[in-house]
């Protein structure tokens, strides 16, 4: 039996107990964020965290080939065609709906489900200004997006890599940055001042969310348009501009990593002449075609190796299964991370797809036709009306969600997420 004095002494002692399990119950987990240590990836317990993923191209970075349309191919041009056929209303309404659809919490738990830990996301600069793009002139959509994706990353374990794949004025010169013909933000200082902006502001608001893996600051920067002093030109430019833009996210955030991409495509890194100016950053490069060797990414291993730290493929695919299967291999053996480009497009050569609607064709005759003068405008109309141009796009969308979308089983297999 029991004193009265145990009892009390007992009941004392359950709620010290029981108050200490509250208080830590309500204090919040330590944050996991992922730092560069030599060549690697290390968690906060130093662990190895090798990236293995996927990018969501075209969700908020539309890409006409995505679409099925092979003329027409930078986010304005698309928007343009689409205002021309169903109106800016009804194009507006679309951007809203492909936005709200195209990628959503069932697309990230299918990412995961295999074996992915890492997810790209490219984004347009125009989502954090007051600028037009994809049915609005919002510059609160870009983090309502970006929240989302946090949200859902870290529901599903997943890692995420913030991508500016169109920068101020344009960092690459074509389609892809959605520019006019030349990397402006090179040689631009209001663009610039706007893309130091925007990091700022995205540094500062997501400074203590561990769930994002890094910033990647500028995709693809300067294509192979250029030769000569001019390439070199704007070559140079780059880094002062990396340093300038680091400098302002560190000035809030201390925890990311930096991504640094080189010119031509991702693929020259020779400009870089103070290559470990921060403490936090890792190289990316991309690759399309050529050989599944070690010798047709010698030139990234050589500079990774020389600057001791990490290289990471952003971008790889667009290609046969054999040969996607066998370049996971040359990565993985040489300790390069990789995200395959895209996770979802129209049909195949990407992880799922989005099938074409029946009669898609029309409208992609009517993007592709001249429409370079208002008759011309009106003679497009008679491939697609606008009634049909809307019940297309409709079922467009509908086709995209994760319930609806293809599964590429054998492409999935080839890049190797589950190994």
């Amino acid at each position: 039996m029991i004193c009265k004095i145990d009892k009390i002494w007992l009941i004392a002692v359950l709620c010290l107990v029981a108050v200490s399990c509250r208080d830590k119950a309500s204090q919040p987990s330590a944050k996991d964020f992922l730092r560069v240590k030599g060549e690697d990836i290390v968690n906060s317990k130093g662990e190895k965290f090798y990236i293995k993923g996927t990018n969501l191209g075209n969700w908020l970075n539309p890409e006409g080939y995505m679409f099925g349309f092979s003329k027409i191919n930078s986010p304005r041009l698309i928007n343009e065609a689409l205002c021309q056929l169903v109106g800016p209303t009804k194009a507006a309404r679309f951007w809203q709906e492909f936005k709200d659809n195209y990628i959503t919490e069932k697309d990230f738990e299918f990412i995961a489900s295999t074996g992915a830990n890492t997810v790209r996301v490219p984004f347009h600069y125009k989502l954090f200004t007051n600028e037009d793009y994809m049915g609005l002139n919002d510059p609160e959509e870009g983090f309502r997006r970006l929240d989302s994706c946090i949200r859902w990353a870290r529901s599903n374990n997943l890692r995420l890599i913030l991508d500016m794949h169109d920068c101020p004025g344009g960092q690459t010169g074509d389609n892809i940055d959605d520019s006019y013909g030349y990397p402006w933000l090179m040689t631009d200082s209001v663009a610039q001042a706007k893309f130091l902006d925007i990091w700022g502001a995205i540094s500062e608001r997501y400074a203590e969310e561990d769930v994002i893996l890094g910033y990647e600051l500028a995709n693809e920067p300067v294509a192979t348009y250029w030769e000569g002093e001019e390439r070199d030109s704007l070559n140079a430019s780059l880094e002062p501009l990396y340093k300038r833009a680091v400098s302002r996210i560190r000035s809030n955030d201390k925890n990311h990593i930096v991504l640094l991409g080189g010119p031509q495509w991702n693929s020259y890194f020779g400009n870089f002449k103070d290559s470990k100016f921060d403490d936090n950053i890792l190289y990316t490069c991309h690759r399309y075609g050529g050989p599944a060797t070690k010798e047709a990414i010698e030139s990234y291993i050589s500079f990774r190796d020389s600057v001791g730290l990490p290289m990471y493929m952003g971008e790889i695919g667009h290609n046969t299964d054999e040969w996607m299967a066998d370049f996971v291999d040359v990565m993985r053996a040489n300790n390069i991370g990789y995200t395959f480009w895209p996770y979802k497009k129209i049909n195949d050569s990407s992880m799922t797809g989005v099938g074409a609607p029946e009669g898609w064709e029309s409208v992609v005759a009517f993007v592709e036709a001249p429409r370079g003068s208002y008759g011309e405008i009106r003679e497009a109309r008679k491939l697609c009306s606008e009634e049909q141009g809307e019940a297309l796009l409709n079922k467009y969308v509908e086709n995209a969600k994760a319930e609806n979308m293809l599964k590429h089983e054998n492409y999935i297999k080839a890049i190797k997420l589950d190994k």
